[in-house]
């Protein structure tokens, strides 16, 4: 009895130990990643302007993902809402040496509070002046994505627990998501061209007319250039220049409206960049050519920018026009125009000097002021500082990052607004161009009606055409689909349409661009690294015991011998 007991108890020890083993790792280890979730996200700027370093400048990301909350950020990857966004906690991230920052935007912008909205507006210049080695991204929310921010806050939160223990329990069994970047690291982009295109209608009535310049630039900017759409800033100035464009083109085509001025239409590259497509232009046209139109008789360069909202046009100068020239007559003519046909409309202008100690120009027209070239912006902003003008918010619409171009028009491009400017300011083009004051016309006379009014469904066709994809200038190069189609726009209404390269000089960059600006991130779920250690320290207790069991066999038989002795002896 006493050798069957025995055997059976040496078996059962036997095969103990990697049944149970099994069975523990089995029940205790989960798949290193149970799930994974695939989503775009969008670095922020990164680039260089003329020695100054800005943005990002980092793009790798393999790490463990913590919200903002949590106690210790070092060598995390930070996730954080934007509505809970704020410059304190970017800081903290980057104080604590975090691996990477996530900032989560919503799908529906319109759910986000105005003065949230508006804070973020104001934030994006200081996170851009503020170089940082930390990768910085920004992801469109969705269904996973707002559930993996919400088990990490869970987790995050769980770390100002009281007891240590708990905490220890806590982020050994707790579930923790890796994240990674499936891009490369981030290097300049080499010989890149930023665009620029003229065209011109030329005037009747002599070789030495006066020029009219009409200028905008087409590229847009934010914080996140994937992001950067630029609706206002500057797509209504765009809309505007190319329907002025088939306006005066339709006058230019008859003998009894073709005026005695030449027009220079120019949608400028870079503008966003200190205006690097206008500098190179103003240089290749009075420096590099023996003749050009920017050289013989420049009656006034008018810029167009940021014209798609308020009830407000201001006409930024850097000196202000004298009596009797042409910039004084424009500057009439939109008071004229202004008071008797949209008296709705507030018209005003503003003086700010040239600063060429400041590292980037206010307005473009500053650009040609330097050149000593009579010229003025017009835009519905009171200030060069405004945060539209350099926004991922900038959008066709609020309602949504994804497919701006899509949703209907919103708070920043009022369609109706937009139509008015561009009449505002065809009408006093027009009443320059054909002396029409001095000739005692009234200034309630409309020029642009019936079939020459400017027309509202081609300004938002535009309007969608330009939101439809981002327009930073790191994304556009000299074959892009928005650079071919204002090419083509400009051949339908004008002559001799040309293009200008910028190429950054490789010896002294006046600016570089680097790449991985978009890429693909992947949320791992995995058990943290303490857990390992919790795993193995366990499995070594176990074969600890065993050890000690099969070792003392001789102990631990007799004492299993002496307990079941009474039952034997009773059957």
């Amino acid at each position: 009895m006493f050798e069957e007991a025995s055997e059976v108890l040496e078996n059962m020890l036997k095969w103990s130990f990697p049944l149970s083993l099994v069975l523990f790792l089995v029940l205790v280890c989960p798949l290193r990643a149970e799930a994974a979730h695939e989503f775009s996200v969008y670095r922020m700027q990164q680039y260089d302007l003329q020695g100054q370093t800005y943005g990002s400048r980092n793009a790798i990301l393999n790490t463990e993902a913590r919200t903002v909350d949590a106690e210790v950020l070092s060598r995390r990857c930070v996730m954080v809402r934007l509505i809970d966004f704020s410059y304190e906690k970017y800081q903290k991230a980057l104080r604590q040496s975090a691996g990477a920052v996530v900032i989560i935007l919503p799908q529906n912008m319109s759910t986000v509070p105005q003065d949230i909205v508006q804070q973020f507006m104001e934030l994006e210049p200081e996170l851009l002046a503020t170089e940082t080695i930390v990768p910085v991204y920004f992801a469109l929310e969705d269904e996973e994505l707002l559930s993996i921010y919400t088990q990490t806050q869970i987790s995050s939160s769980s770390q100002g627990s009281s007891s240590a223990a708990e905490v220890l329990l806590h982020t050994a069994t707790a579930n923790g998501f890796q994240m990674v970047t499936s891009g490369a690291q981030s290097k300049a982009v080499s010989d890149w061209a930023i665009t620029s295109l003229e065209g011109r209608l030329t005037g009747a009535g002599g070789e030495d007319l006066p020029t009219i310049v009409l200028v905008a630039h087409y590229d847009s900017f934010g914080v996140a250039p994937w992001l950067s759409y630029g609706a206002d800033s500057n797509g209504s100035g765009v809309a505007i220049l190319l329907e002025l464009a088939r306006l005066f083109s339709r006058l230019y085509s008859y003998k009894r409206t073709h005026a005695g001025y030449n027009l220079l239409f120019f949608l400028s590259g870079g503008g966003k960049f200190n205006y690097q497509g206008t500098k190179r232009w103003l240089e290749d046209n009075l420096d590099h050519t023996d003749s050009s139109l920017l050289q013989d008789n420049v009656a006034f360069v008018l810029c167009l920018d940021t014209l798609g909202n308020s009830d407000n046009l201001h006409l930024h100068v850097s000196k202000p026009p004298k009596e009797g020239s042409p910039q004084h007559a424009l500057l009439k003519e939109l008071e004229t125009v202004a008071a008797h046909q949209h008296p709705d409309l507030k018209f005003s202008m503003v003086h700010k000097k040239i600063n060429l100690a400041d590292d980037t120009l206010a307005w473009e027209h500053e650009r040609f002021g330097i050149r000593r070239l009579p010229a003025f912006t017009l835009s519905h902003l009171d200030s060069h500082r405004s945060p539209e003008r350099h926004s991922i918010m900038d959008m066709r619409s609020v309602s949504s990052l994804e497919g701006a171009g899509e949703a209907t028009a919103g708070p920043h491009v009022d369609l109706t607004k937009l139509s008015r400017n561009t009449k505002v300011i065809a009408e006093a083009l027009a009443r320059v161009m054909y002396n029409l004051t001095e000739k005692g016309v009234s200034g309630d006379l409309q020029i642009f009606t019936e079939q020459m009014q400017v027309q509202e469904d081609q300004l938002a066709s535009l309007v969608d055409w330009l939101t439809a994809q981002p327009r930073a200038a790191q994304l556009l190069d000299k074959d892009s689909s928005i650079v071919n189609t204002l090419e083509y726009h400009l051949n339908r209404y004008l002559k001799d349409v040309r293009r200008h390269l910028v190429r950054a000089d490789k010896r002294d960059p006046e600016f570089v661009f680097y790449d991985q600006l978009k890429q693909t991130m992947n949320a791992y779920r995995v058990k943290p690294a303490i857990f390992d250690l919790l795993l193995a320290v366990c499995i070594a207790s176990y074969l600890g015991v065993l050890y000690l069991a099969v070792q003392n066999f001789g102990l631990l038989y007799g004492f299993l011998r002496r307990v079941t002795a009474p039952r034997v002896k009773q059957h």
